[in-house]
C-alpha cells in the first residue's frame, strides 16, 4: 500500500519526507485510478544540491545560547507570558475554532475556503493519525489563545498548522518565538528526533513562516528531487497553459504552474 492522501486534488506522501522514494510507473498509475488529478512525488532528501524544491528543517538543537541575543529575549519575554504544552485531541477540539477563525481572517494570501465544517472534517482526519497537539495558555490559567498541530513520524516530526489569536501577534507578546523554541527543545533535545520539518516550500505564499524560521530559529531548506505526475489530460491543459503563466490571474491555476516549473530537469 502507498501511504499517500489526496489533498487539493493532489496525492501527497504522508510518510516523512526522507523515507519516500520515486515511484514507479505501475504506482503512479494506481494512485491515479484512485482519483485526483496528479501525483507530488518528492525524493532524494536533503541532497546536496541546491535545487528548486526543498523542505524547510531543523536538525540541530543547542538550546538559547544558539540563538541570537534579540531572538532569546523574545523568546524569554513569550515565556512570561505563555505556557506551551501537550493537551488531549478532545480538549484540543473544544478550544480551537475561535483561534482558527482568527487566524484564518489574517492570512496574507486567501487562497482556499475553509470554514469550521471543513476544518472539523480536517480534524477528524488528524485524530485518525499520529498527530499530537499543543496549546499556547496564558500563564497559569486555562485560556487557550494559539495551538500547533505536529505530525509525529516516531523518529522526525511535521508542524502542521499553527494558530494564534491576532490580538497576541499585534500586541508584542512574540508568541512565536516561544513556541518554536519549545518545540526544538522538545522534539530535537528530549526526543531526540532526526529532525523538525515545517513543511516543504510554499506555493502560493500565504506565509511567510518559512524564512523567519531560517533566520532566527536555525531551520535551512533541504533540498529535494520534485516530479509531477498528470492524468493524461490534465497534463494536456497544464503544458499548454505554462507559457502563459505570467498572465493568468486565477490563483489555484497559477499555483499549479508554478509548481510545475519547480520539477526536477
Amino acid at each position: 500500500m502507498l501511504n499517500y492522501f489526496l489533498y487539493r486534488n493532489a496525492w501527497i506522501c504522508d510518510d516523512a519526507p526522507h523515507k519516500e522514494v520515486q515511484l514507479s510507473d505501475e504506482e503512479l498509475k494506481m494512485l491515479l485510478k484512485q482519483g485526483g488529478l496528479m501525483v507530488r512525488n518528492t525524493y532524494d532528501f536533503d541532497t546536496p544540491y541546491e535545487a528548486s524544491f526543498w523542505f524547510v528543517i531543523n536538525d540541530h538543537y543547542s538550546g538559547l545560547e544558539e540563538l541570537s541575543p534579540r531572538v532569546r529575549n523574545k523568546t524569554r519575554h513569550a515565556d512570561k507570558y505563555f505556557d506551551y504544552k501537550q493537551v488531549e485531541y478532545e480538549k484540543f477540539e473544544q478550544d480551537i475554532f475561535h483561534i482558527f477563525e482568527d487566524t484564518i481572517a489574517n492570512y496574507k494570501v486567501h487562497d482556499r475556503e475553509l470554514n469550521r465544517k471543513k476544518f472539523s472534517v480536517f480534524l477528524e482526519q488528524c485524530r485518525q493519525k499520529t498527530f499530537e497537539y499543543w496549546g499556547m495558555f496564558l500563564k497559569d490559567t486555562s485560556q487557550m489563545v494559539g495551538y500547533c498541530m505536529v505530525k509525529n513520524w516516531g523518529d522526525s516530526c511535521e508542524i502542521w498548522n499553527v494558530g494564534v489569536l491576532a490580538k497576541y501577534k499585534r500586541e508584542g507578546y512574540y508568541p512565536y518565538y516561544g513556541l518554536y523554541y519549545h518545540l526544538n527543545e522538545y522534539y530535537l533535545k528530549e526526543k531526540g528526533f532526526r529532525y523538525i520539518s515545517d513543511g516543504s516550500r510554499t506555493i502560493t505564499n500565504h506565509s511567510e513562516i518559512h524564512e523567519w524560521l531560517i533566520h532566527y530559529f536555525g531551520f535551512r531548506k533541504a533540498y529535494c528531487k520534485l516530479k509531477l505526475h498528470y492524468k493524461w489530460w490534465f497534463g494536456i491543459i497544464v503544458r499548454t497553459l505554462y507559457p502563459f503563466r505570467s498572465i493568468i490571474s486565477n490563483r489555484s491555476v497559477k499555483a499549479v504552474l508554478k509548481m510545475h516549473g519547480m520539477q526536477t530537469k
